[in-house]
């Protein structure tokens, strides 16, 4: 059977400019199985593992079925964290640049008004989670008259936080008339409940492919007492040498204990955990992204949300509380078909835990010898060698594609009375450029944000400072990507 492209699918021709441009060329298993049923506007139940490209799988179609000149939002994305509604709204931003789809993410602990001024923006895809969403809908601001596509992804961990309750709310308040994906890497019943209660006759999609059981992660545990557990770890960081490395601790107080210790002993680290500001947690996850430095430690909230291709080694440095929690951490490493090892730490009184998880996962995890003093001292020199050159910053799959975007601001906005349309018309008739060079554009009440797009930003930014909108001056510059 010859090999799938995104061009064997029915994809207009913007969505598989973007997706070359995001260096997308082949599907994975699940992204081949999802696309073709959802563009037939087909409900789907998904059993996929994190990592296996899932959020393309639905992103893809959704970019292809929503209308653009429709303004109020026609599709609903639900993720369980902060950290994966940003990076499931920036790929579905990605995925539908050229065909300038406006996505939205809603979620705690950021300003309700912002928020609440964005969706009053043309919208077309809506990412949050449960709680923002509900807040929203029962506020008015949410507008849900146009929803014709709900996506409930990583359904099993919303049901661990406990969101299924909202989740159904937020449901119950959809128009009936549309269509249902769910996600989700594990099936407990409340989710299959989920499944029967709410959506019409679904395809069912399961990708055998678990991260846990192909040749993508190599699996250990090495036993070891409580007090050991520093000493162990460092010999290990020198035997193993990760490019790329996360270090799971059980609570905030572990996480932040390892990183002063990691860090007085001069390791390159930061860590993450749900204590933190969101904006902390966004700067250090984009450094990690970036390659800045080698070593995240991280509770369990980092284990969603992290889309990094090159992570080499997880490592339970404590084992975690939930047996599921095992699959998500792990599901970190061997991703996109590269592979991975995960370690875990066990301690005399983790044995019970640790059966749970096997059982869970359906095999016992190979034990493995901690690493000999013998080998520690082999490895030494070559790893302290490799800990003082700077990592090589890491190429991100959106490096290519934004670097041929500018973003520019305009002093004008509602106020004026300014509509896109008049930025479009304005920018389309200037010299060498047209219509497909502009991007998404954000009117504000005394602002306004235009993305120029394939290069042109310069020349854009350069002829504007003498060309009117709408008979208006407005003053224009480079803004915030």
């Amino acid at each position: 059977m010859s090999e799938k492209h995104f061009t064997d699918y029915r994809l207009s021709e913007e969505i598989v400019r973007a997706l070359h441009s995001l260096g997308y060329e082949t599907p994975t298993e699940v992204q081949k199985e999802v696309i073709p049923v959802a563009l037939q506007k087909q409900d789907l139940v998904v059993k996929s593992q994190t990592g296996s490209g899932k959020t393309a799988a639905y992103g893809i179609p959704l970019c292809e079925l929503v209308d653009w000149n429709e303004n109020k939002p026609q599709a609903l994305i639900l993720t369980p964290t902060r950290e994966l509604a940003l990076q499931v709204n920036e790929d579905i931003t990605n995925i539908g640049r050229f065909k300038r789809i406006k996505a939205t993410p809603l979620f705690g602990k950021h300003p309700f008004h912002i928020q609440k001024a964005e969706l009053k923006q043309r919208t077309h895809v809506v990412v949050g989670t449960p709680g923002r969403v509900l807040d929203h809908i029962e506020r008015g601001t949410l507008s849900l008259e146009r929803i014709a596509y709900l996506v409930i992804d990583e359904a099993d961990e919303m049901l661990n936080m406990g969101f299924i309750e909202q989740v159904q709310t937020i449901i119950q308040a959809l128009p009936r008339e549309r269509v249902t994906m769910l996600f989700s890497a594990t099936f407990p019943e409340d989710v299959a409940q989920l499944s029967r209660n709410y959506m019409d006759d679904p395809a069912q999609i399961e990708i055998q492919a678990s991260g846990l059981t192909t040749a993508t992660i190599e699996h250990a545990l090495i036993q070891v007492k409580e007090s050991d557990k520093l000493a162990l770890l460092q010999d290990l960081f020198i035997v193993e040498s990760p490019d790329s490395c996360i270090v799971f601790c059980r609570t905030q107080e572990h996480v932040d204990q390892l990183f002063r210790e990691m860090a007085e002993l001069g390791y390159p680290c930061d860590r993450i955990h749900g204590g933190m500001e969101q904006e902390e947690r966004f700067e250090v996850m984009n450094a990690f992204r970036r390659g800045q430095f080698r070593y995240l430690i991280a509770t369990d909230v980092a284990a969603r949300g992290i889309d990094i291709t090159n992570i080499t080694h997880v490592i339970n440095y404590d084992i975690p509380l939930e047996k599921e929690s095992y699959v998500h951490r792990t599901g970190r490493t061997g991703r996109a078909g590269k592979t991975g090892k995960a370690i875990t730490f066990v301690t005399p009184k983790d044995d019970k835990r640790l059966a749970e998880i096997e059982a869970y996962i359906g095999f016992e995890i190979p034990k493995v010898k901690a690493p000999s003093e013998e080998e520690v001292d082999r490895h030494r020199e070559d790893f302290e060698k490799k800990l003082k050159f700077k990592p090589e910053p890491k190429k991100d799959k959106r490096e290519q594609l934004n670097k041929q975007i500018m973003k520019l601001n305009f002093n004008g906005g509602k106020k004026k009375k300014l509509r896109a349309v008049d930025f479009v018309g304005t920018i389309a008739k200037l010299d060498g450029v047209t219509a497909d060079d502009i991007g998404i554009i954000t009117i504000l009440d005394f602002v306004t944000d235009v993305e120029i797009l394939n290069g042109k930003g310069p020349l854009v930014l350069e002829l504007m400072q003498n060309t009117t909108v709408k008979g208006k001056q407005l003053k224009v510059r480079k803004g915030k990507k």
